[in-house]
């Protein structure tokens, strides 16, 4: 088996296995709990929370852990705008790019039924978002704008600093949030009011997740109960998947330029190996100027989903966009955005990787990409 599909999810690294199986069988409690055990094992979370903290340049009070990326997207997008005062609900403007997540992208849709202005940013043909258009868009009622940091179909990385500076120079009043879940650990931290981050992206499990929220920036939290995470987000504690995470946190900051290096490198090599086929298309950043772990390509005259089902059929699992919208049917959102369109559009496959990928399994994956292309190609229809 080649796994080319690690924007969709990882493998959990040992590690984290092995300490999510220790809070599981040994330090099973509920941290909400009174005795000796529990208030140890509050202490444990404390120390992961410091953990992430850490790699996000902020303090551990503005960390809240979730379930999930899509937990932590809709928290912030709705939890923000329900924070305002009664008056100035459903109404101002709210921006995000035209090549977002359904976890952001969907809620702001429900946000226009609610009554806001919401309107999307134009990105360039590689998914960047254009910084002129997003100021023209800017108006003194503002009130949020959610901007991807790295594009999970693209690879695009936007320049977050440079987006923070000019949303708060034209709308001062308007939050920014990011959709970190693809550049977390990956990419340097950046200033915004919102992050949202996700474990199983970075080889951690699956129900894990996490928000920073800024200092003084307001969120109406909308899982009321116990009134864990400070009254954030209630429910039992996932002390399993968060202490999971933060080691697998740990693992990545040990060795991030080892595994960045050795995941572009991968990439290289795949798309080097490509590039002697004929009529293959590049889709997103030149290699190297992208996240390291993203690759888009079109075949030309083969449609994305047959390929695939045919590279599944021989053990090697890449994808045609995000996994979140796998089973939607239509044109692709985000390669329109980016006017990617026709014969390109249809033959675009995305090959995501991660430290545990070789050069060896990428020169193996191109030659059976070549041999499947050049089968599906006979059948074109003319």
């Amino acid at each position: 088996m080649i796994y080319f599909d690690n924007s969709a999810t990882t493998a959990v690294l040992p590690r984290a296995a092995e300490t999510a199986q220790k809070y599981m069988r040994e330090q099973f409690f509920n941290p909400a709990a009174a005795y000796s055990p529990a208030v140890k094992l509050e202490r444990d979370i404390s120390s992961a929370r410091g953990v992430i903290a850490r790699e996000l340049s902020c303090e551990p009070s503005e960390v809240f852990f979730t379930s999930c990326g899509t937990e932590s997207n809709n928290t912030a997008l709705f939890g923000a705008l329900h924070a305002l005062p009664s008056n100035l609900r459903g109404r101002g403007r709210v921006l995000i790019s035209a090549v977002e997540h359904p976890s952001v992208y969907e809620p702001a849709m429900e946000l226009r039924e609610q009554g806001y202005d919401v309107q999307l940013v134009p990105v360039d043909n590689t998914g960047r978002v254009s910084a002129e258009a997003l100021k023209s868009l800017l108006t003194p009622d503002t009130r949020l704008v959610s901007i991807m940091h790295v594009n999970n179909e693209s690879g695009a990385i936007n320049d977050i600093d440079a987006l923070y500076s000019i949303i708060k120079n034209n709308a001062p009043d308007a939050l920014l949030h990011v959709d970190g879940v693809q550049a977390f650990m990956k990419e340097p931290s950046v200033k915004c009011d919102m992050y949202s981050v996700s474990g199983h992206k970075l080889h951690a499990p699956k129900g894990v997740g996490a928000l920073y929220v800024g200092k003084g920036v307001r969120v109406r939290p909308y899982l009321l109960g116990g009134g864990q995470e400070s009254g954030f987000r209630s429910g039992t504690t996932n002390a399993p998947g968060i202490m999971a995470f933060a080691e697998a946190v740990e693992d990545f900051a040990a060795h991030r330029q080892e595994y960045h290096d050795r995941i572009l490198a991968v990439k290289k090599r795949l798309f080097d190996d490509l590039s002697r086929l004929r009529d293959v298309r590049l889709n997103g950043p030149e290699i190297g100027e992208g996240a390291a772990h993203i690759l888009n390509v079109s075949f030309m005259g083969v449609r994305g989903e047959v390929l695939l089902n045919a590279l599944s059929e021989k053990g090697l699992y890449v994808s045609t966009g995000s996994a979140c919208a796998a089973h939607k049917r239509g044109r692709n959102r985000i390669l329109n955005a980016m006017g990617i369109t026709g014969d390109r559009q249809d033959g675009a496959i995305r090959f995501s990787f991660s430290h545990f990928n070789t050069e060896g399994e990428a020169d193996t994956a191109a030659q059976m990409i070549e041999e499947q292309v050049n089968f599906l190609r006979r059948f074109r229809r003319r």
